[in-house]
C-alpha cells in the first residue's frame, strides 16, 4: 500500500540533519521535546500536503490506523 512514501535515502547532508535534530532539543525536557517532535510533524505533514502519503507515513511509523 504504499501511495508514493519515499523510503530511499533523501536527505543531503543526513548527518547534519540529525545534529540539527539533536541540537534543536538539548536544552528541552522530556515535555518540551515531545512537543517539539509534533509540532514538527505537523509542520512537515502541511508540506507535504498529500494525505495517502502522510497516512502510509502514520502506518509506517507504527501508529494504530
Amino acid at each position: 500500500m504504499d501511495m508514493n512514501l519515499n523510503l530511499k535515502p533523501n536527505i543531503a547532508g543526513p548527518d547534519d540533519f540529525y545534529n540539527w535534530l539533536i541540537d534543536s532539543q538539548r536544552n528541552m525536557d522530556e515535555r518540551q521535546a515531545a512537543m517539539m517532535n509534533c509540532k514538527l510533524v505537523l509542520l512537515l505533514a502541511n508540506h507535504i500536503g498529500d494525505r495517502a502519503v502522510i497516512h502510509e507515513a502514520l502506518r509506517r511509523a507504527g501508529g494504530a490506523i
